[in-house]
């Protein structure tokens, strides 16, 4: 295996740009959705507008610049490459600290806290609260390889993190997720305890057999409600990625707009954002997304994570007890909000516990200044 670290540049062609643009104008459009909301899935009109500025408007190369003032990797692990932003903090003493998305996020969502968790003295903060930031891309998804045999589940994605961590020279470290990051950094505490100072989720999830149904809250009423209604009406993306992600991903890889609405729909309707993504986010933010998905064409390999993993994730490895010390922010849109007492059931040393009054799914791309002080809150229990 080769133990290199690379330093690595996105660097997209001229010509794939302009092919995006000539997709985007020759798309052969479905007629309108029968209703004047988004219960159908994203509405035409709006992906139309959206989807032309992304011909006329959005501008790639500014967010390439920006992508490539930022110390970016990739090595091979477990025969695989992965990328990686790296940024060491300029203060004595950082916790290294390895951040992971999920679907449909990416490094994108970061962008906006690895300054504050880098140099926190250059944001009004204290040195002390300084991270050596590590965020990669999951395999499969953004500019990491593309597994072209059965097995990167989360078992051996959070191995291949620990790997990453030891071959950057980290002994002791933190780990932060949400939603698939949230299941990696999970199995991280479970895997690799001796060499975590705490893990911090903001989606973390139990299985349904722990849940105490018994003196129900009126809180955990309405977490059980909404379980139920994202079971009903917001997983079928995830029934298809589990069961047939070489299907659906035909159609992501070969159409813009079929890939971006794939992904927009969800940042409406797990963002914070009062029926509109672009309350919360800008058009560039949500395109700079879409196009992590859309030009290393991903549309099949990220989708394939759910077919790996799906079942395990959410049953067997999720009745195993967490020991290191835990933190979680529990954020009011998330898909799924567990009570305190249901997370002991499974993180036998619940350090910090936090909810929120805003925010959703996307924590750190959403409310960068609150999720930025969540992660600080938690490690400074465990520096």
């Amino acid at each position: 295996m080769d133990a290199e670290i690379r330093p690595f540049r996105v660097e997209v062609a001229d010509e794939q740009l302009a092919d995006l643009r000539d997709r985007l104008r020759r798309t052969r459009w479905p007629e309108r959705e029968t209703v004047d909301d988004w219960s159908q899935g994203m509405p035409l009109s709006y992906t139309k507008e959206l989807c032309g500025y992304w011909a006329d408007g959005y501008d790639w190369r500014r967010t390439e610049e920006r992508l490539n003032a930022l110390p970016q990797f990739r090595t091979e692990v477990g025969g695989l490459d992965i990328h990686f932003l790296h940024l060491r903090s300029p203060h004595d003493r950082a916790l290294p600290l390895v951040i992971t998305h999920g679907w449909p996020g990416s490094i994108v969502e970061f962008l906006k806290v690895v300054g504050p968790l880098t140099d926190p003295v250059a944001y009004g903060g204290d040195p002390a609260d300084a991270f050596d930031v590590i965020c990669p891309s999951l395999p499969g998804f953004g500019f990491s390889g593309k597994p072209q045999a059965p097995g990167w589940g989360v078992e051996r994605t959070a191995a291949a993190w620990s790997q990453l961590m030891a071959r950057l020279g980290y002994d002791r470290y933190g780990a932060q997720g949400g939603d698939w990051g949230s299941a990696v950094t999970t199995e991280l505490g479970r895997s690799d305890p001796g060499h975590l100072a705490g893990i911090h989720l903001n989606m973390p999830v139990v299985p349904p057999k722990a849940l105490v149904l018994d003196g129900v809250t009126d809180a955990e009423q309405a977490a059980l409600v909404s379980m139920a209604h994202y079971r009903r009406w917001e997983s079928g993306y995830s029934k298809e990625q589990s069961t047939r992600p070489q299907t659906v991903g035909y159609g992501l890889v070969d159409s813009p707009v079929g890939q971006c609405a794939w992904i927009v729909e969800k940042f409406r309707a797990w963002t914070d954002c009062d029926g509109h993504p672009e309350n919360v986010l800008t058009r560039d933010e949500l395109l700079d997304n879409v196009m992590l998905y859309w030009l290393p064409a991903t549309g099949a390999s990220s989708a394939r994570l759910y077919w790996e993993s799906f079942e395990r994730s959410v049953d067997e490895s999720q009745a195993e007890p967490i020991v290191v010390p835990t933190g979680c922010s529990i954020f009011p849109r998330e898909l799924v909000r567990i009570s305190r007492r249901w997370a002991e059931q499974r993180f036998s040393d619940l350090r910090y516990w936090n909810e929120l009054d805003r925010g959703g799914h996307f924590a750190a791309f959403e409310q960068p200044d609150r999720f930025v002080e969540e992660i600080r809150s938690f490690f400074r229990l465990v520096r």
